[in-house]
């Protein structure tokens, strides 16, 4: 009997082998996953929905609100009081990038003409590229701020650095700065290009430390639980909802399904699907971020694994 199992078990994983090298382009691994599950450490949550926290800042007209923070990023929800202004200031070797949620910014990027930008645009920095924001209107803005962790801003010699604790600023040279290509482009305006204009999405961050990928798709029926996606090795991944809804099956946990704004995170090693929801012939899309690309995706065997 005891032989008889051990040739069905033998048979079984065989058999997911044979399933996972017969896809195109694909090859079989025994993927290392942590016995127990990595952790959701604070403030990272499965799920933040926008609503949720506009209520604990309902009375402020200017706040911050940090709702991820990983070895690689930082993702804050920052909103500015109307005529409200950042000082000139840049990223020493990370670009950082922003979804503006509500209101009206002027970007002045070093380089590129003034630009506003309003509900949905998506907006980057090249490291090393001077830039400000201010309100105009009046209504506060409210944007979604990507960057790398634990990094703090340079300012330009002609700025005035501010006080922060546990920092210094010193006068010092440097040469060189990033800059936009074809595949990073200073904004994408979201509503006019891909709601308004039918484009498809894909990377609108594409470097060596960032990929922030735009996935756009129509409603489909939700995949059964036992569709578990892909986990990535050594590095969570994170998105924001940028229209429609959008379902998400994170390893031991329950379905979560998000809307505009909302932010759903998926620690390192987990298993993890997102799906595209809502009535027939609707459109939703999220912007996944993940670090190190061309990053590796563990599929499940005979899954498509998803986005």
């Amino acid at each position: 009997m005891r032989i008889r199992h051990a040739l069905l078990a033998v048979t079984a994983v065989l058999g997911i082998v044979n399933t996972a090298s017969a896809q195109p382009g694909r090859m079989a691994a025994w993927a290392p996953q942590p016995a127990r599950p990595a952790p959701f450490t604070p403030p990272n949550a499965l799920f933040k929905p926008l609503s949720a926290i506009l209520a604990r800042h309902k009375a402020q007209k200017s706040w911050a609100e940090t709702e991820v923070l990983t070895r690689d990023y930082i993702g804050q929800y920052i909103q500015m009081a109307p005529g409200e202004k950042t000082k000139t200031q840049f990223y020493a070797d990370d670009r950082v990038f922003w979804v503006v949620q509500s209101g009206a910014i002027r970007f002045t990027i070093e380089g590129q003409e003034p630009f506003v930008a309003t509900k949905g645009f998506l907006v980057q920095v090249p490291y090393r590229v001077p830039y400000s924001m201010e309100t105009v209107g009046e209504e506060p803005s409210l944007r979604f701020e990507i960057r790398a962790s634990y990094e703090q801003p340079s300012y330009p010699s002609t700025e005035t650095p501010p006080k922060v604790k546990g920092w210094n600023y010193a006068l010092a040279t440097y040469t060189g700065k990033g800059k936009y290509d074809d595949s990073n482009k200073p904004y994408l305006d979201f509503e006019k290009d891909i709601v308004q204009g039918g484009g498809k999405g894909g990377g609108f961050v594409r470097d060596d430390h960032t990929w922030a990928n735009v996935i756009r798709g129509a409603a489909a029926p939700l995949p059964a639980d036992t569709e578990l996606g892909h986990f990535h090795e050594n590095f969570a991944e994170f998105w924001i909802v940028l229209e429609g809804e959008e379902d998400f099956l994170i390893q031991g946990e329950k379905l979560v399904r998000a809307h505009r704004g909302d932010i759903v995170f998926a620690p390192e090693e987990r298993w993890h699907r997102a799906t595209h929801n809502g009535p027939i012939g609707t459109m939703s899309t999220r912007l996944a971020v993940t670090p190190r690309p061309p990053s590796l995706h563990y599929y499940q065997p005979g899954s498509s694994g998803g986005d």
